[in-house]
């Protein structure tokens, strides 16, 4: 938002400086992004007249111009501008002078063998607007050789600040002169808006809604005014000096008016030439129809955005940009000026679909004042008559624009409490008077009645942040905390916690941590298990990047792909990130996701004099994923690892980790080599996925305290045993049945050996255990021990249906 202190000035009494007005507009929350003499930028270049305008004798579309710049002499300058001819009176730069819109300095030259010295300027070459089409074109009586900063009145001071969504009262320079005022900077002045008598009534009726029950209503209140017998042309200096300094191009009075109340007052409005309207127009919601907008696009509409239209079809796209068709121009004599309420969400939303960033859209779906919708068109209609002459018919209202009346009761007392600042009473009921804010006296406190041009003001909290903000935010005391004598509370939630540890547990053991988008291409989103229709993006940044992710592996892998491709192949990473599952709440989950590559180890990669570089494999992939589990406070023992790999898992080489029949922990496994050649990956990759959401939450209050540690005295012993049992038999089920057998004696139980052979049976496999026996009490017997192999090898026998090895 741009605006100049002259026309600050216009609206706020005051004797402040600009850098005075500058730092306090920061403070009160209107962040001051620039700020900048405009004379400096424009003191070079001065008024000029181009005495002659003769074709170049070697180029068609160039020609030689004698400019007379006040210097007393005759100055050669070649111009290709189509406009550039005999008798204009533009803008000149002579040679040394720096060009803003090019980035350059202009020198003398020789084109085409004429010489060159200086330049004829556009507006886009000053960046006073995007127009590039010709050169500047001053009024017949404006004066030679004046600086052009002095002329077009632009040599004064440019703020440019930033507004947050919730301010759309601050989109107009007149709500930022009340911001001004209330912190004390100076008197706010009012503006007469009042009715402007009506010669007649309106050729137009007012504007009857065509919409259906269920279609969205993006239109509240429409106010038109038919004002016959205008005189339309190029606007006065004055005014377009005021636009151009804001960057804004003059088009003629009529849309320059319309221009200056938006600005100056944040109240977009819209005008038609009236004798272009074929028929009544009507508001109505569009029909998957075309129209061409005053940007020169053309533009497909859905019923989804309401638009005013005729006969022929939309006139304007409601709140976002006119039409072409019905614009006005040097010729319109008949004016039809619309002022009307839009919803701010469905602007919004129909601006997103349509890409059209427009001044209106800007202010409209930051909550314009309703109130001002009909003074609004009365200010419109003084402005008219004062610039363009005419008669004014009586104004064309239609619907209801219904707004909060919103009231809060406001203890002064919250100031002190939430913010530490000590105001007097008297200030913070000045303070929010002058904001607008009508206040009335209950008890203790006051009822505050929110002026329409703040919707965002609703709760108690808000205006204590509006007395802040007047008051300072730099006055707010800095005091430190209380030291607290009791231990603190845990501060991290469940899922929080999980994801520092996951983190921590996976960095201890050598990989490293990638970052990866949330989005990938609808493709990967598929192989991945997602792809529905309700996770992909309506407004997708880009080609690949169409569906939310339903694992963090895509990512991964395509981290790993790329470093690959530049020579590191073996790699070690992970992520603990959102995946998306539906699209509702509950479908997002917190994964841990890790992936090895190549000869990426615990114990390292690459070649090595001890020993040949192993590749990864299926059980990397499950020592990381059980790691990580351990670290979580998952008994590892105690879960069940099943042989159902995940989709993207090698279907022998993977696995997943459950508890009980319904909840899955994770998957691990090798990567599928059909998916690692569609991926373009070479080489093995050993990858887990942890959903940190299906751990159960920890007990509140522990049910039994933990035992004290034991430590016996007596020496342990191994025990080895040799099943024969079936290849499909998980080694799993052997290591549960075995440690089941005595859990009082039995501490550990280890597979060191499997074999599969000939002599073993087909389909058979040998599968040799270690179990640890640990005497408490007292020292075993040899009839102890012996109960204890025989209950191991029942267990086991029973179990698996295998027989002990002999």
């Amino acid at each position: 938002m741009k605006f100049t202190l002259d026309w600050l000035k216009e609206h706020l009494d005051t004797d402040a400086s600009a850098a005075e007005i500058g730092k306090t507009l920061t403070l009160i929350g209107l962040e001051l992004e620039g700020m900048e003499d405009q004379g400096k930028a424009f003191s070079s270049f001065v008024t000029a007249h181009v005495v002659s305008a003769e074709k170049h004798p070697n180029a068609d579309k160039l020609r030689v111009c004698k400019v007379d710049a006040g210097t007393g002499e005759l100055i050669d300058v070649v111009c290709g501008a189509p406009n550039a001819r005999t008798g204009l009176k533009t803008v000149f730069a002579a040679p040394g002078t720096y060009i803003p819109g090019k980035d350059m300095t202009i020198g003398k030259g020789n084109i085409r063998g004429q010489v060159s010295n200086g330049m004829l300027c556009s507006d886009a070459e000053l960046e006073l607007s995007e127009d590039h089409d010709g050169i500047i074109e001053l009024p017949e009586d404006a004066p030679i050789g004046v600086p052009y900063d002095k002329y077009a009145g632009i040599d004064g001071v440019v703020f440019d600040i930033s507004i947050t969504p919730n301010r759309g009262d601050a989109t107009g320079v007149y709500g930022i002169a009340r911001d001004l005022a209330a912190y004390g900077l100076g008197t706010l002045k009012t503006t007469d808006m009042s009715p402007v008598p009506s010669k007649g009534p309106s050729p137009i009726a007012p504007l009857p809604h065509q919409f259906s029950a269920d279609e969205p209503k993006t239109i509240r209140r429409f106010g038109g005014r038919y004002i016959k017998g205008v005189k339309n042309g190029p606007s006065p200096a004055w005014l377009q000096q005021r636009l151009r300094a804001v960057g804004l191009r003059p088009i003629n009075t009529i849309v320059d008016i319309t221009n200056l109340v938006s600005l100056g007052w944040g109240r977009p409005l819209h005008a038609y030439d009236a004798d272009k309207i074929v028929g009544q127009p009507v508001l109505r919601n569009a029909r998957n129809e075309s129209f061409d907008a005053l940007d020169n696009k053309t533009y497909t509409l859905d019923e989804t955005m309401t638009v005013i239209a005729d006969d022929q079809g939309p006139l304007c796209l409601g709140g976002i940009m006119g039409g072409i068709r019905s614009g006005t121009t040097d010729e319109t004599v008949n004016l039809f000026m619309e002022c009307a309420s839009w919803d701010a969400d469905l602007i919004a939303r129909t601006g997103r679909k349509t890409g059209i960033v427009s001044d209106a859209r800007y202010r409209l779906e930051r909550h314009v004042d309703p109130a001002l919708t009909d003074p609004g068109l009365e200010l419109a209609t003084r402005l008219v008559l004062e610039l363009c002459g005419g008669e004014p018919m009586e104004p064309a209202i239609s619907g209801e624009d219904v707004y909060a009346n919103t009231v809060v009761d406001f203890p002064l007392s919250e100031v002190k409490r939430l913010t530490g600042l000590d105001v007097e009473p008297m200030i913070v009921t000045a303070i929010l008077s002058k904001l607008g804010f009508e206040l009335t006296a209950k008890g203790d406190s006051f009822s505050a009645k929110v002026p329409s041009w703040r919707p965002d003001v609703t709760l108690k909290a808000d205006l204590v942040e509006e007395v802040m903000r007047m008051v300072g935010v730099d006055n707010v005391p800095v005091e430190p905390l209380p030291r607290l004598t009791n231990v603190a509370p845990r501060m991290l939630t469940t899922i929080q916690n999980r994801r520092r540890i996951a983190r921590r547990a996976l960095a201890a053991r050598g990989l490293d941590e990638a970052v990866t988008w949330s989005f990938i291409s609808h493709d990967e989103a598929t192989r991945f298990g997602g792809g529905q229709e309700s996770l992909q993006l309506a407004n997708a940044i880009a080609a690949d990047m169409t569906d939310m992710r339903p694992s963090l592996l895509p990512g991964l892998l395509a981290a790993a792909r790329r470093n690959a491709n530049r020579g590191a192949d073996d790699l070690g990473i992970f992520e603990v990130g959102q995946v998306f599952l539906s699209d509702a709440p509950e479908g997002q989950h917190t994964y841990a996701t890790g992936i090895r590559t190549g000869s990426a180890k615990l114990t390292g990669a690459g070649r090595h004099w001890s020993g040949k570089a192993q590749p990864v494999d299926v059980f990397d992939a499950k020592a990381d994923l059980a790691a990580a589990l351990d670290a979580l406070g998952v008994d590892i023992d105690k879960v069940q690892v099943l042989s159902e790999p995940a989709a993207w898992s090698h279907p022998g080489r993977g696995g997943r980790i459950a508890l009980g029949p319904k909840v899955t922990l994770g998957w691990f496994g090798e990567l599928h080599p059909a998916m690692a050649a569609e991926l373009d990956i070479d080489g093995p990759v050993a990858a887990f996925e942890i959903d940190l959401d299906a751990i159960p939450e920890p007990r509140k209050k522990a049910t039994r305290t933990k035992p004290a540690l034991a430590l016996s005295s007596l020496m342990p012993l191994n025990r080895d045993f040799a099943f024969v049992v079936d290849t499909s038999v998980s080694a799993a089920i052997i290591l549960r049945a075995a440690r089941g057998a005595d859990k009082a004696l039995i501490k550990d139980v280890t597979i060191f050996d499997v074999f599969e052979g000939s002599h073993v049976g087909e389909g058979k496999k040998s599968v040799a255990i270690e179990v640890t026996i640990q005497p408490t009490d007292k020292t075993l017997t040899d009839e102890d021990i012996d109960k204890v192999s025989a209950a191991v090898v029942a267990a086991v026998t029973k179990t698996t249906g295998g027989v002990l090895r002999t």
